[in-house]
């Protein structure tokens, strides 16, 4: 509950961060007034209003959904492989998006989906990276977690090497700066269109994984304890991977490449919940909001009027956690 008010109150103080500030009240009445009719008031100017709800408002809200994905993300993954280090983009999600998104920026490709034919064309790119990384882990038999790991390393190094093809070959230099700053993530393209469709994907994703929170539990514990409480681990993986897969496709066809938010997410909540997953589930998702909300905040205040790429702050905030992570791993690893 501690973390959840902790996530709503970043929400709302970060909306009224920026180069215009906006006090939290008065962002708060301009949300109000859009939502439940609250009457408009002579304290806030017409460009705060504007600023409010039509930037900085849809770019919190993408903000908080993709870093509750990705924490729900690493929460799962950590269970399904059996290691405190496996994140996100181990499965090879990442770069399969990438990658679509690159042949769209530099090529056109897909350009005939319409106006958000970036987006469309990343999410199918994940899509496609997931078929492949499956394909492979199912090829010699079940999925194991070490299949999946070998399979999703072996298929991102393959797509990160094609998305740089890409870029070697792009005949745009602007072209190629707009592919590497979606690369690194940035929530500056959100907006009220693309807003239901993540929310609703990234959503129902998270509500499966909170359904199947025991089976984490059990799954976390090893394959023979989930086998003997009635538990098939092969199938119980194969859809929870999916569901990850989806999640994350959703968050990086909207918001680009940003990594260590699935990473530190969990750990940070596991150290504050416990274990179990019915804790454990809300509260990375609660945790990975604040990270990303706070993360963008940094991202477009650091430099002003420049904006920092956000996968730039994540990196620098969870590079000092990765080694904690790995300097309190058992010596016999």
């Amino acid at each position: 509950m501690v973390i959840s008010l902790l996530a709503v109150a970043s929400m709302v103080v970060a909306i009224g961060l920026g180069p215009v500030g906006v006090t939290p009240l008065t962002a708060l009445s301009i949300i109000g007034h859009h939502t439940v009719g609250v009457p408009e008031l002579a304290s806030w100017a017409r460009t705060d209003d504007a600023i409010i709800w039509e930037v900085r408002l849809p770019r919190v809200l993408l903000g908080a959904i993709v870093g509750m994905a990705l924490g729900v993300a690493g929460v799962t993954l950590q269970a399904l492989v059996r290691n405190p280090l496996a994140e996100p983009y181990i499965i090879g999600v990442s770069s399969g998006a990438s990658t679509g998104a690159a042949a769209a920026i530099l090529f056109g490709i897909g350009s005939g989906l319409g106006a958000e034919s970036v987006s469309l064309m990343a999410f199918l790119g994940a899509l496609g990276a997931l078929a492949l990384v499956l394909a492979l882990a199912r090829s010699t038999g079940r999925i194991t977690p070490s299949r999946m790991i070998v399979a999703g390393v072996a298929v991102g190094y393959l797509l990160s090497a094609t998305t740089s093809m890409l870029i070697l070959f792009a005949d745009s230099a602007e072209g190629a700066r707009a592919v590497m700053f979606w690369l690194l993530g940035s929530l500056a393209n959100a907006d009220w269109s693309t807003l239901p469709i993540g929310y609703l994907g990234m959503g129902a994703g998270m509500v499966l994984v909170f359904w199947w929170r025991r089976r984490l539990d059990l799954l976390a514990l090893g394959d023979e304890t989930a086998m003997a409480s009635g538990v098939d681990p092969g199938r119980t993986r194969l859809v929870l991977v999916v569901v990850v897969a989806l999640c994350v496709g959703f968050a990086v066809s909207l918001s680009g490449g940003i990594g260590f938010v699935g990473l530190a997410a969990p750990h940070i909540a596991r150290r504050i919940v416990g274990p179990v997953h019915r804790h454990l589930v809300p509260a990375a998702a609660a945790l990975g909001a604040v990270i990303l909300v706070w993360a963008d905040v940094a991202a477009r205040m650091a430099l002003q009027p420049r904006e920092l790429p956000i996968g730039v702050v994540t990196g620098v905030l969870g590079a000092p956690v990765l080694v904690a992570l790995v300097r309190k791993l058992p010596h016999n690893n």
